[in-house]
């Protein structure tokens, strides 16, 4: 088992579910993961859902607080502080969506946009730390920018969290693809902008959850009311596809070497 009791600052700690529908969220995300679903019975949480699997936390679900917010799935990187953080993503060129706030006594975070306009959360953590599972079946284990302007990612990431990029490498595929690092170690990925994705599609954050088994994985998300985005497909890292959820958020699969 892959678990975990804190994350260093910098690196990649929690991912929540935006959902217009959380009931159905629930269904699909547990039946799909093998997740449990607990919401949290604070009323101010407002319907606020942890994930978990073998009795730890893997991920979270909450409902959508804008109009016309799309459903997403949302990576969160740990800091030490938020407030200062924020000072950085408006010095790099990002934009503050979602002020620095406090989570009851669960942590402090803040949502950003970087300077493309791919949304990023942080969490400076309370008593939770981030999941504590990852990197194994059912939980998540990587998080991959998928951006339209890697100059400008090149610059901001490493402004507003000290990560280095990696050269350039095809990681088996036929695209260019990168690995973003902190202290010499990779902590998650980056890649242009997929050329079969619709041109008003921002940049954005990719989830991807390791599963036992690919295709069969497909398939039964496909029965549960998602959809196929990208193919089952091989790379020296695993077996991977991207599907849609119930309510269209993207997030990819892979069954790791």
């Amino acid at each position: 088992m892959a678990e975990f009791m804190s994350y260093p600052a910098g690196t990649p700690c929690w991912v929540d579910l935006g959902s217009p529908d959380l009931g159905a969220s629930r269904s699909f995300y547990g039946s799909l993961f093998g997740w449990e679903a607990q919401e949290v019975p604070d009323p101010d949480a407002g319907g606020y859902t942890m994930f978990t699997l073998r009795g730890k936390l893997v991920a979270g679900l909450g409902p959508l607080f804008g109009e016309g917010q799309p459903s997403a799935w949302n990576t969160y990187v740990s800091v030490d502080d938020v407030d200062k953080t924020a000072e950085a993503v408006l010095g790099a060129g990002g934009r503050v969506l979602a002020g620095p706030m406090d989570v009851m006594d669960a942590g402090r975070m803040a949502v950003f946009t970087d300077s493309a306009g791919a949304a990023v959360s942080v969490w400076q953590p309370g008593e939770v730390k981030g999941a504590e599972l990852a990197n194994e079946p059912g939980a998540f284990c990587w998080s991959e920018l998928d951006t339209r302007d890697l100059t400008a990612a090149k610059a901001f990431y490493p402004a507003v969290f000290g990560w280095a990029v990696g050269d350039s490498g095809a990681q088996g595929g036929p695209m260019e693809y990168y690995e973003w690092k902190r202290d010499g170690e990779t902590i998650a990925g980056m890649m242009p902008m997929p050329p079969n994705i619709p041109a008003e599609v921002p940049s954005f954050w990719l989830t991807y959850f390791a599963v036992t088994d690919t295709d069969a994985a497909v398939t039964e998300a496909q029965a549960l009311g998602g959809s196929l985005l990208m193919p089952p497909m091989d790379i020296p890292t695993g077996r991977f596809a991207v599907l849609a959820g119930p309510h269209r958020e993207t997030f990819g699969i892979i069954r790791l070497a």
